[in-house]
């Protein structure tokens, strides 16, 4: 799998410790947690969702970071992510049954 950190999200094995601040936290988007609830909160997608999208965030990032603005950056690269997210997510729950 692609997104190590988000595994045991995929995969329904959610541990106590699982939550969007340690993810945002590792992935180094702390500081943009408040933007990424905003955005998601429009879109309608929940934790699940978020936490596979900045898994995503994070892969792009190595390889494109942002240059000029990092926080329209990231609000372009997250809403694109979260609807993959809700995409990879429906197909694996589908696939599952």
């Amino acid at each position: 799998m692609e997104h190590v950190l988000c595994a045991c999200t995929m995969f329904g094995e959610q541990a106590g410790s699982d939550t969007l601040e340690h993810y945002f936290v590792s992935t180094g988007f702390i500081d943009l947690l408040p933007l990424a609830l905003e955005i998601a909160g429009e879109l309608g997608l929940g934790n699940e969702e978020m936490i596979e999208a900045i898994c995503k965030v994070a892969d792009k990032c190595s390889i494109y970071p942002p240059i000029i603005n990092r926080g329209a950056w990231f609000t372009k690269v997250y809403k694109e992510k979260l609807l993959e997210a809700r995409a990879d997510i429906l197909v694996y729950k589908k696939c599952r049954r």
